[in-house]
């Protein structure tokens, strides 16, 4: 049998019949194995007293679980009157230069203030509603402290057409960051999956190529600047997994300036980040570019750095000299 609050916060159980774990928890909670899977990705199931890390291990019957859902949220994202900027638009999509600071859509603690609240005003609710009613044209993210261009679908039509190209790995994506020191070779592929860490459920980790867990991801950097004591380098994707940038320039020791959750700022330049007031991560959206879902033209996008990236830069070309 299992139990929760009223506000769907925790499921707690055991499991009616021996099978694989997501397979067995849909069947005893009503949740699809989709909704568990990500929820075991997330680190919110724990069975027998630990965290569970992989859906396809087996469990017996009787086997105790507890879920950890999301705390309840307004079921429905609201307009507001955000200023955007926006790059380009038509009846079908709208693309976006978003400042850092900015969530993508509402979730448990920022339910307001998001870029889907200031769409909903911009578009006049035109937007597509394959993600529902809280992520209306939401086809891909960036982090909420990362800068620059992303795209929004106004029509299931569209939403279809660029989710298939995200899929197929052929939107092209540039992005701009500033990394602590010098990588070696000075233009490189880093291939390494990303998953949950088990140290700690918030943060992604690169994980064995071999394991069961994650899902692959590619990046291809390129040094274009050397400064004193950190570089500035183009990251362009193949996949777009969550904070793929920060986790993968860590796992080469070369974590992005900024960055609170992945990265460790060099001590000789603490300073110049604190008298700036810098602390997110020095990452910008540069270029966008796809297929038009619906005229089939190629076209691409480009974001200019923004101030607080461009003054951090070129305070550290100062450290050069």
């Amino acid at each position: 049998m299992v139990t929760g609050s009223e506000q769907a916060e925790l499921l707690e159980g055991s499991v009616i019949a021996p099978a694989r774990l997501d397979k067995a928890l849909a069947e005893a909670t009503g949740l699809s194995r989709a909704r568990v899977q990500g929820l075991i990705e997330e680190g919110r199931v724990d069975v027998a007293g630990k965290t569970a890390t992989s859906a396809s291990m087996k469990v017996a019957e009787g086997t105790p679980f507890r879920i950890i859902l999301a705390a309840a949220m307004p079921a429905e994202a609201l307009p507001e009157e955000i200023p955007l900027i926006i790059a380009y638009e038509d009846q079908h999509l709208v693309v976006v230069d978003k400042p850092a600071g900015m969530v993508v859509h509402p979730a448990v603690g920022n339910v307001t203030g998001t870029l889907v609240n200031a769409l909903l005003h911009h578009c006049r609710g035109n937007l597509s509603g394959i993600n529902g009613v809280a992520r209306p044209g939401i086809v891909h993210r960036i982090d909420k402290d990362t800068s620059g261009l992303l795209v929004v679908a106004k029509s299931d039509a569209a939403h279809e057409g660029l989710a298939v190209q995200f899929a197929a790995h052929t939107v092209h994506r540039r992005y701009i960051a500033v990394c602590a020191g010098h990588p070696s070779p000075g233009e490189g592929t880093i291939d390494a999956r990303i998953g949950r860490s088990d140290a700690d459920r918030k943060k992604m980790t690169v994980l064995p190529k071999n394991s069961s867990r994650g899902k692959t991801a590619v990046t291809h950097y390129k040094v274009l600047e050397k400064l004193d004591e950190a570089s500035v380098i183009e990251c362009r994707l193949e996949t777009g997994r969550t904070h793929q940038v920060r986790v993968h320039c860590a796992s080469i020791g070369h974590p992005l300036l900024g960055d609170p959750v992945y990265g460790r700022t060099p001590k000789p330049l603490r300073p110049l980040l604190e008298r700036l007031g810098f602390a997110r991560q020095a990452l910008h959206a540069a270029e966008l570019g796809f297929v038009h879902p619906l005229t089939g033209e190629n076209i691409r996008f480009r974001s200019e750095l923004p101030a607080d990236m461009a003054e951090l830069i070129d305070q550290l070309r100062r450290c050069n000299r």
